[in-house]
């Protein structure tokens, strides 16, 4: 029992992880005790739920991430610092040879002559893959050089302090090699060859001839980035050249796929934690919704005739969320049903047993009647024969009326009325009755208005019945009085009479079906269902409906009743 109530004590709580959380003495089916313990993650792999988490998880994922690549601004702010590098060079460059055309118009030498352009370029660092190009003033090449290291002692030019050291990529270099064999089959062939790189930088010069600084990232034949600046060299204010720098073919790539790389292997991991996580909460959610769909089909089986067991819905009540919710739901209709099922089976046995005894009755006295011979005995006989024909036909009616009342009180729906109102005027109609017989009838209403919300006509039925009751085990002189008081949030309706009383054997049994505790003089005049219609319509309602003597004091129980009291509770 500890077991069981630690884990009810579990459901303040906001958070359920696990394949199962059940009731430890939960007496579910063999079967289902089985399917758990066979379960595993693969088994999710039939689960439709799981599969469906599983694969909103990972959308969400999938779109996290390539938010990420796209919006990701490292490759242009890599490209502008790259950028912002050659331009310096290419000026630095530009500027040597501007003191050269200086020094040589000083000396009265001609212009190109006084180019040094393979000395000059011949003491510059450059990185692997860098490259110089030097041109006249009518866009000619004169000059043109290539870094194979950078292990000069020279300063080295290109912004070589941005190094690149890319490490490994295998992630981005994979899903390159995809891209570009897809761009192969669907491109098709038939396309002119890519221009070279020396071919892009011509493409600038002319410009650069203008005096303008030039700077674009452009592709080279083999479709990598390059980073190309151009500066003038300029003499007297007039351009007499073009410098043009090239950066290191595939840096802005390569530093490119390495922020890519860092971002997809952060999505690997994500991608098993998500994966991992939602087969967690796929298992917490699908597994036990599984396990009350099978009991529920079982059930489905067993109606079929296969298996007359019953229904055995796994206890998860304890789970903190919804499937604890749905579980305890679920619990609760099956009881309710079967409560119903033996109810029902209970109401047939009672019926059989109760039309038996009229029926035993006729049958006696039919079969006395062809023996007698006087005519008195024969009018007797048939007297009785009417007495249980009049019985049978008052038990068929209530019987009729008792099994249409669940129904009705299902479909009907409740409105708001007067509760002393409908009293007032049942005591109009059942005083004369009483008075006729004698009886005092008395009423204590309030007198401001009393709303319910129910079904008046039910209500009506059941104050009949109370008030009824009271004339019919009240003589002469003997009173009747209802009474009612307004509550917090409920009312009560009391009718008390100074009949002779309850006996204590009985206040436990009248509102059972076919009771009837009556004088024998009135002996097959009621069926015994009266009050416990009354009560079924009470608590239909959410009321209270019980029965008390009433004695000249509560201290002495074995004192003599002076009359029973009923009392009708009902909410407000």
């Amino acid at each position: 029992m500890r077991d069981t109530e630690q884990a009810i004590e579990v459901r303040d709580g906001d958070v359920v992880l696990g394949d199962d959380w059940v009731i430890p003495q939960d007496p579910e089916s063999a079967e289902l005790r089985a399917r758990r313990r066979r379960r595993n993650l693969f088994s999710l792999r039939g689960s439709p739920l799981a599969r469906k988490i599983i694969t909103f998880n990972l959308i969400a994922l999938f779109i996290l991430v390539t938010g990420l690549l796209y919006l990701d601004s490292s490759r242009e702010e890599q490209v502008q610092q790259t950028a912002r590098n050659l331009i310096g060079d290419a000026q630095l460059v530009s500027n040597v040879f501007e003191a050269q055309l200086r020094q040589s118009q000083a000396a009265g030498s001609s212009e190109t002559a006084a180019l040094d352009v393979k000395d000059t370029l011949a003491g510059l660092s450059l990185p692997d893959g860098g490259e110089v190009f030097v041109y006249d003033g009518g866009g000619t090449l004169i000059g043109w050089t290539r870094g194979a290291s950078t292990s000069s002692q020279m300063p080295v030019l290109l912004g070589s302090e941005a190094e690149v050291q890319t490490g490994s990529t295998l992630i981005s270099d994979a899903l390159n090699a995809v891209w570009t064999g897809l761009s192969r089959v669907f491109a098709g062939g038939g396309g002119t060859d890519a221009p070279t790189l020396a071919q892009r930088v011509q493409e600038i010069i002319p410009q650069a001839l203008q005096g303008q600084m030039q700077v674009q990232a452009v592709q080279d034949d083999m479709g990598q980035t390059v980073i190309v600046s151009a500066a003038p060299i300029l003499l007297d204010g007039a351009s007499v050249g073009a410098v043009a720098m090239a950066g290191p073919a595939g840096e802005i790539d390569a530093l490119a796929r390495r922020e890519q790389e860092r971002i997809l292997q952060m999505f690997v991991v994500a991608l098993l934690v998500s994966v991992g996580l939602s087969l967690v909460l796929a298992s917490t959610i699908a597994n036990p919704l599984a396990d009350l769909a099978a009991a529920a089909e079982m059930g489905k089986d067993r109606g079929a005739g296969v298996n007359p067991g019953r229904i055995r819905i796994p206890d998860l009540s304890a789970r903190p969320d919804e499937i604890g919710r749905l579980s305890r739901a679920l619990r609760g209709m099956v009881t309710a049903l079967y409560s119903r099922i033996d109810a029902n089976e209970q109401f047939a046995a009672d019926v059989a047993h109760e039309i038996k005894n009229p029926l035993a009755s006729l049958q006696s006295a039919v079969g006395t009647l062809r023996m007698v011979k006087r005519e008195d005995q024969r009018d007797k006989l048939l007297g009785v024969i009417e007495h249980d024909v009049r019985r049978l036909d008052r038990l068929v009616s209530d019987i009729s009326n008792a099994s249409r009342l669940d129904a009705e009180l299902v479909k009907e729906e409740e409105q708001p009325f007067d509760l002393l109102k409908l009293l007032g005027n049942i005591s109009q109609f059942l005083g004369e009755d009483a008075r006729a017989k004698g009886i005092d009838y008395i009423t204590d209403l309030p007198s401001k208005p009393i709303t319910i919300n129910g079904l008046e006509a039910r209500l009506a039925q059941v104050f009949v019945n109370l008030i009824t009751n009271a004339i019919s085990f009240c003589e002469e002189s003997d009173a009747i009085r209802l009474w009612v008081r307004r509550r917090e949030n409920r009312v009560l309706i009391v009718v008390e009479d100074t009949g002779p009383g309850i006996p204590e054997q009985a206040l436990t049994k009248i509102f059972k079906r076919f009771y009837s505790q009556r004088p024998a003089e009135h002996f097959g005049n009621n069926s015994g269902l009266g009050l416990a219609i009354s009560k079924q319509i009470v608590e239909a309602h959410g009321g209270v409906i019980w029965a008390e003597n009433i004695r000249p004091t509560e201290a002495d129980i074995t004192s003599d009743p002076q009359g029973a009291r009923f009392v009708v509770g009902l909410p407000v």
